[in-house]
């Protein structure tokens, strides 16, 4: 199988969950909607492996930007995101990638550069080639690091976020539930 974006389009979109969050997506109206994360490329190592599109997919993430840097204005949009998909009994987290850097450092131990959009919470990804999203208003695929990776089953890290602590702990979880795939030791 060569995996184009038809064809990781087409795998994700078997997990009905993820059609259902693409379709209600733009009654949130946010700025930059984007679906990212396992829900899109795990479809893809569960193919491989026989199992259903939606195996294992914690959560379901959705990015947006919006210079409104508010947490009540973020609040709402998370309060409106529940509404739209309570019915569907799967978590899906939603955040704005305009105000990440304000929690982050908190939240983690250490700091986080501001972002300029939603693409760019995506290209920070700890695995490059997890670094997957579907645009909602366009519905095209941004991969800014392709979907060779994704296909072939290599776990790299991501030169953006190069923190090798937590992108090993990252890959060795994803290795975990897909015995084959394989690790690129960073250094």
């Amino acid at each position: 199988m060569t995996l184009t974006v038809d064809t990781l389009l087409e795998l994700a979109m078997a997990n009905p969950i993820n059609a259902q969050i693409t379709a209600r997506l733009p009654e949130l109206g946010v700025p930059q909607c984007m679906l990212t994360a396992g829900c899109l490329f795990q479809a893809v190592w569960n193919h491989q492996a026989n199992l259903p599109a939606a195996q294992g997919v914690k959560d379901y993430d959705v990015f947006y930007f919006d210079e409104d840097l508010s947490y009540e204005a973020e609040d709402a949009v998370i309060r409106a995101a529940q509404g739209l998909f309570q019915d569907l009994g799967v978590n899906v987290e939603v955040r704005n990638q305009a105000r990440v850097h304000l929690w982050y450092g908190q939240r983690f131990g250490r700091p986080y550069p501001q972002l300029h959009s939603a693409r760019q919470g995506v290209d920070r990804y700890l695995v490059a080639g997890t670094c997957i999203a579907l645009d909602i208003a366009s519905g095209e695929v941004y991969a800014p690091y392709g979907l060779e990776d994704v296909e072939q089953g290599v776990l790299r890290i991501n030169p953006l976020h190069a923190e090798p602590e937590l992108f090993l702990h990252k890959a060795r979880s994803y290795q975990a539930r897909w015995p084959w795939l394989k690790i690129v030791e960073p250094g």
